[in-house]
């Protein structure tokens, strides 16, 4: 996995392309909304007077959100593939614009089907997420991708943990009961609306695909969604051995979260408030990667940088969250979020490199996928025997674990591409 190919240009540079700054405003109105409508709906289901939450609830929660999308992602994928992706970029934050006021009038009237509409949104979500990073190379040289796509992917992540702050801000505005966390999830429609706006102004056919060499029946396509995606990953050394490491992570993500949760809601007892600084961590590791990732992977190379990450994953779980104290695990929090944003950068960029425009789409939404499906994998079962407020040694213990079994299966993908 060499780093031969990539110019580095600078921020600026990238940032004088007016493809690259419409594309990326989009990113941030979404992924702003995107983190104000998770961090509102959290707020409404785990620190709401009126409502109570346990590990299980909390477990069935993150099942809700991701893994029926998950079904579906891969197939939806062709479809960014197939049309073009303005259009699709317009429609979809629109109709999520839509169902983010509805979810937050069901969260105002105290419904208790929010999964349902929330799922949606966030596939909507996911979906959009795709297709921003699928028509990256239609407005950058593809010798910058790796640089462009840091600076993307991280601020885009920032602008996510900066909605979620502006939740919490909200919410101590509107209340924390189930009114003042509709009017709170509610103001996420102006991220959607934003997003299709900048979609909008991208000429027809702009952000590709450039052709097809496939089938024309779009029916036929979208049921081989999948198969299709999981193929070209399955034959690009570069792009599977970096979904193995990412979803070492994000398995060791899932049960850390889980734990976080359980851990500010009932042994620390520091609320949303708590949450809320743990996701400022996040951003920050999520923001020190981005700007790190690419002297480092220049330095390195992909290879070397993926498993150093790893091995720093393992030992930041394990070293600070068994002492269970609040300073360690935001510690491990900010690490963790560095680890990860690095891991996952180098795999946008070997997507967006190897993978041809006709099936990049498919392979981003597969991607997605695994992405939540292993989250949900590592989840469900951590919340069976997951101590009541989070202090599980054996867990913290699994989750190191899963950071080292990534690290032997990217070594040997690697080793065998």
């Amino acid at each position: 996995m060499s780093t031969v190919g990539h110019d580095r240009v600078g921020a600026r540079a990238l940032l004088a392309g007016a493809g690259f700054r419409r594309l990326l405003y989009s990113r941030f109105a979404a992924q702003w909304g995107d983190g104000l409508f998770q961090a509102g709906l959290a707020g409404a289901v785990l620190f709401n007077p009126e409502r109570e939450a346990d590990p299980l609830a909390i477990a069935a929660g993150f099942t809700a959100l991701l893994l029926p999308y998950s079904l579906v992602g891969p197939f939806a994928g062709a479809l960014l593939d197939r049309w073009d992706r303005r259009r699709v970029l317009v429609v979809a934050n629109l109709l999520r614009g839509v169902l983010v006021l509805v979810s937050a009038l069901a969260v105002a009237l105290g419904s208790t089907g929010l999964f349902g509409l929330a799922l949606v949104v966030v596939g909507i979500s996911r979906f959009v997420g795709s297709g921003l990073s699928a028509s990256l190379p239609h407005v950058v040289p593809v010798p910058t991708l790796v640089e462009a796509n840091a600076l993307a992917t991280t601020l885009g992540s920032v602008v996510t943990v900066f909605g979620a702050v502006c939740a919490v801000g909200l919410r101590a505005v509107f209340g924390d009961g189930d009114v003042g966390s509709g009017a709170t999830t509610a103001f996420a429609v102006l991220g959607s609306v934003a997003a299709a706006w900048f979609a909008g102004r991208f000429a027809a056919g702009a952000l590709g695909p450039d052709e097809v060499n496939e089938p024309r029946e779009t029916v036929r396509a979208i049921a081989r969604g999948l198969f299709d995606g999981g193929r070209a990953a399955v034959r690009t050394p570069s792009v599977l051995a970096g979904f193995v490491a990412l979803l070492a992570h994000r398995a060791a993500f899932g049960v850390a979260l889980l734990l976080v949760v359980l851990l500010m809601r009932f042994r620390f007892d520091s609320g949303l408030g708590g949450l809320g600084l743990v996701a400022g961590l996040f951003g920050v590791g999520i923001l020190v990667a981005g700007l790190t990732t690419a002297r480092i992977v220049a330095r390195f190379g992909r290879r070397r940088t993926v498993q150093g990450v790893l091995v720093l994953g393992a030992v930041a779980i394990v070293g600070l969250g068994l002492p269970l104290a609040m300073p360690t695990v935001l510690a491990a929090a900010l690490l963790i979020s560095f680890a990860g944003q690095i891991v996952k950068l180098c795999v946008d960029a070997a997507v967006q490199r190897d993978i041809g425009d006709d099936t990049r789409g498919r392979v981003f939404a597969l991607y997605d996928t695994l992405f939540n499906v292993t989250q949900v994998a590592a989840v469900a079962p951590a919340a069976l025997v997951v101590a009541p407020d989070g202090a599980s040694p054996g867990l913290i213990l699994a989750a190191g674990g899963c950071y080292l079994v990534g690290l032997v299966g990217f070594t040997a993908v690697t080793r065998h591409g």
